[in-house]
């Protein structure tokens, strides 16, 4: 009998449900009855708790357009997984017991940079351990993407075409805040798909006066509105000098004032053009809803591939996807590293040759 736990673990998105469907369904179709999965409950809370339940082949039915996760996810922090935890319980022991006690011979967990990062701490530990690269950011080293980015983009990009109707009735200048912290694949993609005029992602650090100057530029040229598309990871020029405990309280005083980085910019707008800007921050929507059919398909390929992994005793490792194939990269070697957007890259430049404004100019 072969014994498999299964995980989802950090921020939830579309296409979870979607990737334990593909990994679940192909382990059936190897291993028949000879297999026995086990879901752990909120992520890596229920492998250190002892809180599963055994999965049988009607649990992976009807997944494919379900968003969210059967199984509840949770953030447990990598830099927290060496200390005790309230009771004193060591966290790494108590997975690897668990691990042992129902005789695993896999743990497949689906999640992104931080869930990786235990997934290789398990794995150097010396369980056998599977990952799946999940998260709407696309920021997973060692792929060219990863699940739940396009259904985020998809739902960000509409919301961007929804603001493009009203700013342009009312001629106002509005900003779409995206998610997206240290990363900006997202805005990016989304604000090139929705038309947006000025982009601000954390890689290409902005000045206010040049984000000014295109509205006004905008305006002179016989455009009434303006769509201003931040990751909320957007920093100034002056901020990303700043090192990380003094940008950390530079964010703690504007907090202050603003809810976050798009009500500072759009107040800085408005001061110098005497123009009305508005924000809207879609927030979790962009996690939530059905999968789209870019990651119904990838979720499934992706899932397939851990099942065929886990049948040849390949481990250590994550599946992802480059140049448009399903490869196993070594969890050691994507384990810390960030993927971020590349100013110079070709899809910056042909933004840029669209008029798009990255605030830098």
């Amino acid at each position: 009998m072969t014994r498999v736990g299964i995980l989802t673990s950090g921020g939830d998105c579309q296409a979870l449900n979607a990737t334990l469907r593909g990994v679940g369904k192909s382990l059936y179709n190897i291993y028949g009855d000879k297999v026995e999965i086990y879901g752990f409950i909120d992520g890596y809370k229920g492998l250190m708790y002892n809180n599963y339940r055994q999965l049988s082949p009607s649990d992976f039915t009807n997944l494919l357009t379900q968003g969210g996760t059967i199984l509840g996810s949770s953030r447990q922090p990598f830099k927290q997984m060496r200390m005790p935890d309230a009771n004193g319980l060591d966290k790494v022991e108590a997975m690897k017991a668990t691990y042992r006690k129902l005789k695993l011979d896999c743990l497949v967990v689906l999640g992104g940079n931080g869930s990786q990062k235990t997934s290789n701490l398990l794995s150097e530990e010396g369980l056998n351990v599977v990952g799946l690269p999940k998260t709407i950011d696309n920021d997973i080293w060692g792929t060219d993407i990863t699940f739940g980015f396009q259904s985020a983009v998809s739902l960000a990009t509409n919301v961007i075409d929804c603001i493009h109707t009203t700013a342009a009735s009312h001629n106002r200048i509005f900003i779409v805040e995206i998610m997206g912290h240290k990363a900006g694949w997202l805005t990016l993609n989304a604000g090139i798909a929705g038309g947006a005029d000025i982009i601000l992602i954390p890689e290409i650090p902005y000045k206010i006066d040049s984000v000014i100057s295109k509205v006004k530029q905008r305006a002179a040229q016989g455009h009434g509105f303006t769509i201003i598309a931040v990751a909320e990871g957007a920093k100034t020029v002056e901020d990303a000098k700043l090192s990380k405990k003094e940008y950390k309280k530079r964010v703690k005083e504007m907090l202050k004032s603003y809810p976050s980085i798009s009500y500072e910019i759009a107040a800085q707008i408005e001061e110098a053009t005497g123009r009305e800007a508005r924000v809207t921050v879609p927030g979790h929507m962009q996690r939530g809803g059905t999968p789209c059919s870019y990651d119904r398909i990838l979720s499934s390929r992706l899932g397939a591939a851990a099942a065929l992994c886990i049948s040849k005793g390949k481990f250590g490792v994550m599946m992802a996807i480059k140049n448009r194939k399903v490869v196993s990269v070594p969890l050691a070697d994507i384990a810390g590293k960030l993927k971020v957007v590349d100013p110079s890259s070709d899809i910056i430049a042909e933004a840029r040759l669209l008029g798009t404004s990255f605030g830098d100019e």
